[in-house]
């Protein structure tokens, strides 16, 4: 805990856009957290270098990220904003933990025999790093909570672990991060597979909807929407398609899904999906039109990015200075 304060600590990697199902899943949740929390929000750009990246389209893909993260509300007045690579403080820290951190640990990460069978040409050392840079990531905060899905808790995990080593071996010094318990987001699907949560990394880009698509585009999305034969608008384990269309609907009107079932009754599958779209075009109208204003203000988005690197720089040293004064480097 720094200060009064428990810490908040997210990074996620610059995938090029925000999808509707990040959104209502995880930042408009984001939006409440710092009048309690003590929030830090990474551009996880380090992470993405495991798989092989165009340069320049890299750099426009992680400005872009960024850019969408102010458009969606986040405030670099309330919470530190910044870019992973911007402080060295996780790169070295990562160094000290690779010591403390076991070969069998890292090999039974679920995800890092996912990602080498994904990417059988390219099984790089960064790979098995992975998880040692985002215990990095978490402990150089002092970090209460982490808000992570089902695919990273195990990281989660290895991080306590990691940090309780250390502790045992040197005294206290890191936080041992918990994960954030806080109002579950709504869970959206893709629009094509709704079995399968909504992820820019679907095949078909009809599977999802990014915060930055454009009005016809989003309409058109929703037109393909996948439901099922049967006719009726209700919430059912059995009708995933029309149970996603419902949950976005509610998500981005506040309204009742009991209510919105309600509005339906005699209706069809394409006045839901018509009624969807509008109302996500709607919601999405102002976040958009910061991010096209936004996008553009290059000196302003390098300033917020700067200033943010700068706070969370001067939280991470303190940090490290006092890892490396425990395992006996000499002093600067």
């Amino acid at each position: 805990m720094l200060g009064d304060k428990k810490v908040v600590y997210s990074a996620v990697q610059p995938t090029g856009c925000i999808t509707l199902g990040n959104f209502l899943g995880a930042i408009n949740n984001w939006l409440k957290m710092p009048d309690d929390y003590l929030t830090i929000f990474a551009i996880a750009d380090l992470h993405a270098l495991t798989v092989r990246q165009n340069p320049a389209e890299y750099r426009q893909r992680a400005t872009s990220f960024f850019a969408q993260y102010l458009a969606c509300g986040l405030d670099p007045e309330k919470s530190i904003l910044y870019f992973q690579s911007h402080v060295s403080a996780h790169t070295e820290l990562t160094w000290i933990l690779n010591c403390f951190t076991y070969i069998g640990e890292a090999n039974r990460m679920t995800q890092f025999k996912d990602k080498c069978a994904k990417h059988a040409d390219n099984v790089n050392v960064g790979l098995m790093d992975y998880p040692v840079l985002m215990a990095s990531d978490i402990l150089l905060y002092q970090t209460d909570f982490v808000p992570v899905g089902i695919d990273q808790k195990q990281h989660l995990e290895l991080t306590r672990d990691i940090a309780e080593r250390f502790n045992n071996l040197y005294s206290p010094t890191f936080t041992l991060p918990e994960p954030f318990i806080g109002k579950q987001g709504a869970k959206i699907y893709s629009l094509q597979d709704p079995v399968q949560k909504m992820s820019k990394s679907d095949p078909d880009v009809n599977g999802f909807i990014s915060l930055i698509d454009p009005p016809d585009v989003i309409a058109r999305k929703f037109k393909r929407a996948v439901t099922d034969s049967d006719g009726r608008i209700i919430m059912s384990d059995d009708k995933p398609g029309v149970s996603n269309l419902l949950t976005i609907l509610s998500g981005v009107t506040d309204k009742s899904v009991e209510s919105i079932v309600n509005d339906f009754a005699g209706k069809g599958y394409a006045e839901l999906k018509s009624e969807v779209a509008d109302a996500v075009i709607e919601r999405l109208r102002p976040i958009q039109e910061r991010y096209n204003a936004l996008i553009k203000e290059k000196d302003y988005l390098a300033s917020v990015y700067k200033n943010g690197a700068e706070a969370a720089e001067k939280i991470a040293r303190r940090t490290l200075s006092k890892v490396y004064r425990k395992v006996g480097l000499v002093e600067r």
